[in-house]
């Protein structure tokens, strides 16, 4: 392979999802969104044909998420299957981005015997270095953005989108300051000040709010910066009942929630990240994987509605879909039926 280069890579897929909306009928275009994607960790890259499959399956984009390390992702990129799965991105035109809970590595722990306050306060009135941060220190947050536009150069996504989430469901800050906000105004915070770093280094970089578990409730005391985008993540609704027929109160993730944040955020750059394709979360996050429940009619349903809701932006994790999977269960059909319903056939 010959060596990498960054620039030419950015460069190539500057538009990737408007060209390959360009190639479709006149009436897709009209219906077809912007970014319809698929979220792997490098695990599934054992499936080496992953970015030809997206590309046939008419998808845009591949995330690469991991649940607490975005430098064990920077590790994989630089090594030869990680170098190997950018360039046949580059060659199927699929825009590759990373999703990535990075709290423990933005804001790492060691800091905390140094500096406490830099630490979320527990309902007990003590400080811990277990979850997220303070976000009533300066400090944090500065340490934090730093820390983020650094990482945003070894990580880099070709669609200029960046995502920083918070740990993975863990609590927040309820210091006499902070217990004032919610968690998802808490994580807005956090957003609004990384935006500002990155843009120092990327004038035009997006970044995502991540609307999901203790976030999914609409922020009200902080408003969203320039470029903060919602990403809207219903890891605890159900799967064989259409999303907009959930209604009894054990469904924890309705649909209002996410009309209640496109009141606080732009439709026009929301995205909704779905569990469809997710096998490790059918799995119960336990190997071995379970084959995917895949529900044709539930996930042209969901579609629909978001569609009616102006979402232009839609992927979904799609995780231990790997060359195990493939030789367990046979050929992953429901790709395609899923690409066709996020274009619009």
């Amino acid at each position: 392979m010959e060596p990498w280069n960054r620039r030419r890579f950015l460069a190539t897929f500057a538009g990737a999802g408007l060209a390959a909306i360009g190639a479709a009928s006149g009436a897709d275009r009209e219906a077809a969104l912007l970014t319809r994607g698929v979220v792997l960790v490098p695990g599934d890259l054992t499936l080496a044909d992953w970015p030809a499959r997206v590309a046939a399956a008419g998808l845009t984009t591949i995330g690469i998420h991991h649940p607490n390390s975005p430098k064990a992702v920077a590790e994989w990129i630089r090594t030869d299957p990680g170098q190997r799965f950018l360039e046949a991105c580059r060659t199927a035109r699929v825009a590759v981005e990373y999703e990535l809970h990075a709290m423990r590595e933005l804001l790492p722990r060691s800091l905390f015997e140094k500096d406490p306050q830099l630490f979320r306060m527990d309902d007990k009135g003590q400080r811990l270095p277990d979850a997220n941060c303070c976000v009533h220190s300066q400090s944090a947050l500065d340490i934090i953005a730093s820390n983020a536009a650094s990482m945003a150069r070894d990580l880099r996504p070709t669609t200029g989108r960046y995502f920083y989430w918070g740990d993975d469901g863990l609590p927040w800050c309820s210091c006499p300051k902070c217990s004032e906000l919610s968690p998802s105004e808490q994580s807005l915070l956090i957003s609004n000040s990384i935006l500002r770093a990155l843009r120092r280094d990327a004038p035009d970089a997006k970044l995502a709010h991540l609307a999901y578990d203790n976030t999914m409730q609409a922020p009200r005391k902080v408003k969203p910066d320039k470029g903060v985008f919602l990403e809207f993540a219903p890891i605890h609704r159900k799967y064989d009942v259409a999303y907009t027929q959930q209604q009894a109160p054990a469904d924890v993730d309705r649909i209002e929630a996410l009309d209640a944040n496109l009141e606080v955020f732009s439709k026009d750059d929301a995205q909704v990240l779905e569990y469809w394709l997710d096998v490790s979360r059918f799995s119960g996050w336990k190997l071995p994987a379970v084959k995917l429940p895949w529900n044709r009619e539930v996930f042209r349903s969901d579609v629909a509605a978001y569609r009616a809701r102006g979402i232009r932006h839609i992927t979904s994790f799609a995780v231990w879909i790997d060359a195990d999977y493939r030789k367990r269960f046979g050929e992953l059909d429901f790709l395609n039926e899923y690409g066709a319903g996020l274009v619009g056939a």
